[in-house]
């Protein structure tokens, strides 16, 4: 079950998420659309910053990793997917493009999760 769908861009021109910023409220089940407009491999990973730092320098040394985890997406050019997460706590979660440079190049976001 789902409360809303929040569709989400990935273009590679920029290295950005669209939008890099959403608004939740705490116990929300978003459903993430999300689409590769691009012309590289991108994937969208829930979590906190630190750790998904963590999680691009374990991807620049395995290059080619592809991995399915509940909390991210991973779509190649042209192709669109989507995870569903809901978001029990108020507080902050980001998301970031782990394929090595892309967190680096600027390809991060916030989900902002009201009370």
């Amino acid at each position: 079950m789902r409360d809303r769908t929040v569709p989400t861009g990935m273009p590679s021109a920029w290295q950005r998420f669209t939008p890099s910023a959403i608004d939740v409220k705490a116990g929300e089940t978003i459903r993430f659309f999300v689409r590769n407009s691009g012309k590289v491999d991108h994937e969208m990973v829930l979590g906190q910053l630190d750790d998904l730092k963590a999680h691009a320098k374990e991807m620049q040394a395995n290059p080619g990793m592809v991995h399915k985890e509940p909390n991210q997406v991973y779509l190649k050019p042209g192709q669109r997917g989507g995870m569903v997460w809901q978001f029990t706590q108020a507080g902050t979660v980001d998301f970031a493009c782990t394929v090595p440079g892309h967190l680096e190049a600027g390809m991060v976001g916030k989900i902002n999760v009201a009370p």
